[in-house]
């Protein structure tokens, strides 16, 4: 069974950092290529970041761009997601999730999810 579990969210002031992780499981994961994504409220789901299953090549939605890091640990079976310099309008529930091989920014070509972690950025 596919598992993806998301963790290190929290309540963070503008200008703060915070690192997500997402643990997987029940698959392959270093040939699954990944993303986070996320939704903020009242709002749709808005894909962040991607990181490729072999090559490691990483993108960015440009709201994103110089302030989050993607990377990922196939030894450990683990995704983060390293945020710094957050603002207000960073704050949704992040996603984590998968598809074999080849990254795409395309929210509808991932299969498998995580429950999510709340990231708050308020003063």
């Amino acid at each position: 069974e596919v598992q993806l579990v998301e963790s290190g969210g929290g309540l963070v002031q503008p200008g703060g950092s915070l690192r997500l992780s997402c643990a997987a499981s029940g698959f392959t994961f270093r040939s699954y290529a990944m993303s986070w994504v996320r939704q903020a409220p009242g709002k749709g789901p808005e894909w962040v970041s991607a990181i490729n299953s072999g090559d490691l090549t990483t993108s960015y939605a440009d709201s994103v761009k110089g302030r989050f890091t993607i990377s990922r640990d196939n030894a450990k079976n683990t995704l983060y997601l390293q945020m710094n310099s957050l603002k207000p309008e960073d704050t949704a529930v992040y996603y984590c999730a998968a598809r074999p091989f080849t990254v795409s920014t395309q929210i509808d070509d991932y299969p498998y999810w995580g429950q999510g972690t709340q990231v708050t950025v308020s003063s």
